[in-house]
């Protein structure tokens, strides 16, 4: 089907800067040619909306979502009409916009624009959120500070946008959405391999940091009945003992600053050594006064005590001297006979999170922090048999992690290819107009990545709700 698709036969200037050529029967509109403004309170029985840089708009779930609390004015907050386009002002540089899914509200943080007659919300739902708009929606924006400036309803309507027939903005939708659905399950498939490559380390590591590595080892009881027998020589001791901890300061986004001493945030753990990636900045000054005893040092673990729970990485000395955000847990050894090494491997193992999931909590999201890690109890062999545990655990499963990176990377690529094509098709370069009418209608679009928003897009969305209707 892609392999099929040709540029349009007949092209002209689009007189856009960040845009080269259109279709010739195509157009170039302001956007308050496409829609007017939707400001409407007063309807406090309909469900809130968030907006998710991944996958648009949706009703917000204050059950199982990354949010602690809800707030409890919903005097200001707007509403937004199903297939009303709604964004909010400080991230639509970001591709914070999308689709009212249902009658509902958005907070005061989001500006809601309804589509006249002759425009289809959902192909400009794809058309904002190509990376070309995004650069422009950033030049139209206004604020103090540029990571932070916001685009209003008198920016936007200003904004230029193309303009296909609305019969072709359909099929463009229709092609798109189809897609999506196979990108979805396409990455949906190789997911679940990534899965199963991660039970069989998971189950490699557990055998080996619970049991060690003498299949013929003696067992003593631990004392404790939810652990059971332990290998003869490893010591059963609270974690507290062991290990140091320290959780990251409360910081208000309003503290947030251009530059400065980095604040790590907990998109920074996704990978075996923390990285900077989403951080925002501090002022030094301030760090000085109130943080410089959170700060982070080469050696130290990272534990993530919030949203992806559970996720441990090392800190070398790219985050040294950053301050770890709320929900991020420091660890360092109390002695020199524990391997720090190994203790991330222990903590990773489901005979450490089974205590962690009975002591969890929190509203909206479970959460733990040190006053849970107080009551962990661990099992400890000597440090030697603790090295020894590591490099067999590295040397087993090194084929495995090896396998999961290169499907990782395939996932990433056909995410790119997906990007491409939505920003080839609605911008004009590829012709869809043959291949759509064949595909079903109605085809409800899919979210390629169903992983969780980050800690960034959670807090910085609340403190914009605060900011605005204050």
């Amino acid at each position: 089907m892609i392999d099929g698709l040709r540029p349009y036969p007949e092209t002209k200037p689009s007189g856009l800067p960040w845009l080269s050529d259109l279709p010739a029967h195509w157009d170039v509109r302001r956007n308050g040619r496409l829609f007017g403004s939707r400001r409407e309170t007063g309807f406090p029985d309909l469900p809130v909306l968030e907006v998710s840089l991944r996958s648009g708009v949706r009703v917000r779930d204050f059950d199982n979502g990354t949010r602690k609390q809800e707030m409890g004015d919903r005097s200001k907050y707007q509403r937004a009409v199903r297939g009303d386009i709604a964004y909010n002002m400080m991230r639509m540089w970001q591709g914070a916009v999308g689709i009212a899914p249902v009658d509902g509200l958005v907070s005061p943080a989001y500006v809601v624009a309804r589509p006249f007659a002759e425009t289809d919300a959902a192909y400009y739902a794809y058309a904002f959120r190509t990376a070309a708009y995004m650069r422009e929606v950033d030049t139209f924006s206004r604020g103090i500070v540029p990571d932070r400036n916001r685009l209003y309803w008198e920016s936007f309507k200003q904004m230029p946008s193309v303009y296909p027939p609305l019969d072709e903005q359909r099929l463009i939708v229709r092609f798109l959405d189809w897609h999506g659905v196979q990108t979805a399950k396409l990455v949906r498939a190789k997911t679940k391999i990534i899965a199963l490559l991660n039970e069989q380390k998971q189950a490699i590591s557990h055998r080996a940091v619970t049991r060690g590595l003498d299949p013929n080892v003696r067992l003593k009881p631990s004392g404790i009945p939810w652990l059971g027998d332990v290998p003869e020589g490893w010591e059963v001791v609270p974690f507290k003992r062991r290990v140091g901890f320290q959780e990251g300061p409360g910081i208000m986004a309003s503290d947030f600053r251009d530059e400065g001493i980095p604040l790590l945030r907990i998109s920074g753990l996704h990978q075996d050594v923390a990285t900077l990636e989403g951080c925002n900045f501090l002022d030094s000054e301030m760090v000085s006064k109130r943080w410089s005893h959170f700060k982070i040092r080469a050696g130290d673990y990272l534990l993530s005590s919030s949203a992806s729970t559970g996720k441990v990485c090392r800190a070398d000395a790219l985050v040294e001297g950053a301050i770890p955000y709320t929900g991020i847990i420091r660890l360092w050894p109390l002695s020199a006979d524990l391997s720090m090494p190994f203790l991330k491997y222990l903590i990773q193992a489901p005979v450490f999170q089974r205590q962690l999931n009975a002591m969890k909590s929190g509203v909206g999201i479970e959460h733990f922090g040190p006053t849970h890690l107080k009551q962990i109890v661990v099992c400890l062999p000597p440090a030697p048999e603790q090295r020894a545990i590591v490099h067999h655990i590295e040397l087993a499963t090194f084929h495995l992690a090896t396998e999961s990176a290169a499907i990782d990377r395939e996932i990433a690529l056909i995410q790119e290819f997906r990007t491409r094509v939505i920003a080839d098709v609605v911008t004009g370069k590829l012709d869809v107009r043959a291949a759509a009418p064949s595909l079903p209608e109605d085809i409800e679009p899919e979210p390629i990545d169903d992983l969780a928003e980050d800690d960034l897009d959670e807090a910085v969305d609340d403190a914009e709700n605060e900011e605005v209707a204050a």
